[in-house]
């Protein structure tokens, strides 16, 4: 096993550049998980950790080892990539075996290794079949296992599932978690997917943008404690609801005022502000309850079993989406009470950066 090193990457394309002065530290051991939109640079740094592309600025460190000029063979990891990429005309057994046959390992080895990847990957029925005798799943598994046989030090996964049905992609997700926790390996997750990036075993999740690292947590910190009002925005499904707010000196403390709501007051905010975005998640909304409230009406009800989403609209004519159990009845046109606690809301300044208040202290 390894850990990994960042030091002030960067990549640029000529005079454009995609990759800013990226610094990150990756533990021995740690699932790390790289989310972001398309286009943000997850792959591209991906691929720079593994040798298929080159940096134009800063260190990478595998273990105690610089590997800029390092070519991809030599730096003992393995890829998995979002095509399977299997040789049609093998077997699943030669498939496991062609990398490390062209690594000249003596046979009994090989067939040590790719025995023993089957048995971890439970694919062992299949060492016979062809690539074309598989599900999307089998094929996955066989490509994940092409990378375990060559026991690397580090494990980097190029959003492996997207080709996969929903159905799939959740019992593979169950799956990688299982198998790192046999192996215990370094590896590092490439999604665009934020609740694919929240359900894998994920030590710490990095949220990219635009060639930069926005925040850097565990799947609860990010959720919890977004760092910016792009964070709050790209981390939660359903998404977060946004408000424009002003904040005024009170008797006691910050007093916001939103449209809509009736205004409360906030303790300990550490700086000055004026204008703000309070952000507040559906499931923090409580029909019929709560210190701030409002009147809504309901355009439209999605039924998702044990919860339904309300798509409501307020009297200014803002989208508000409100999270609640699944057990009470609701009609489009239907009008609503709900309301919020002032300690579940999230406050960021016109710069989009969070402000901190005194509740936030008290809960850590």
């Amino acid at each position: 096993m390894a850990g990994l090193s960042l030091r002030n990457v960067g990549k640029s394309y000529g005079a454009v550049s995609v990759m800013k002065g990226l610094t990150l530290d990756i533990v021995d051991g740690e699932f790390l998980v790289l989310v972001g939109p398309s286009g943000c640079g997850k792959s591209t740094l991906l691929r720079m950790i593994a040798g298929l592309e080159d940096i134009t600025d800063g260190t990478i460190t595998i273990g105690d080892k610089i590997v800029n000029d390092l070519p991809a063979s030599k730096r003992e990891l393995a890829m998995v990539f979002q095509s399977y990429a299997l040789y049609p005309h093998m077997s699943v057994r030669k498939n496991l075996a062609f990398g490390l046959q062209n690594m000249k390992l003596p046979k009994a080895e090989i067939d040590a290794r790719v025995n023993e990847a089957a048995r971890v990957l439970q694919i062992e029925p299949l060492l016979e079949r062809k690539p074309r005798q598989l599900s999307g799943g089998q094929k996955q598994r066989v490509a994940i296992g092409r990378s375990i046989v060559r026991e690397p030090k580090l494990f980097l996964f190029d959003e492996p599932l997207s080709n996969l049905d929903a159905e799939l992609r959740v019992q593979m997700r169950v799956e990688l978690a299982s198998l790192y926790n046999k192996l215990g390996t370094t590896m590092i997750y490439v999604t665009h997917d934020q609740v694919e990036a929240m359900t894998t075993m994920a030590s710490r999740i990095v949220v990219l943008r635009k060639g930069t690292i926005e925040q850097v947590g565990t799947p609860q910190e990010l959720y919890t404690r977004p760092a910016n009002l792009f964070v709050a925005g790209f981390i939660g499904s359903p998404k977060i609801n946004m408000f424009e707010a002003k904040a005024t000196k009170g008797a006691g403390g910050i007093h916001i005022s939103m449209a809509d709501f009736s205004g409360f007051e906030i303790k300990g905010l550490e700086r000055n502000v004026d204008r703000v975005t309070v952000c507040i998640r559906p499931e923090a909304f409580v029909l019929g309850a709560g210190s701030v409230t409002v009147e809504a009406k309901i355009d439209l009800v999605e039924y998702l079993g044990s919860e339904i989403l309300l798509h409501t609209s307020l009297p200014s004519g803002q989208k508000v989406l409100v999270q609640t159990n699944g057990k009470e009845k609701y009609a489009m046109g239907q009008s609503v009470n709900f309301g919020f606690e002032p300690s579940d809301v999230h406050i960021f300044d016109h710069n989009g950066d969070r402000v901190p208040f005194e509740h936030e202290a008290l809960e850590e």
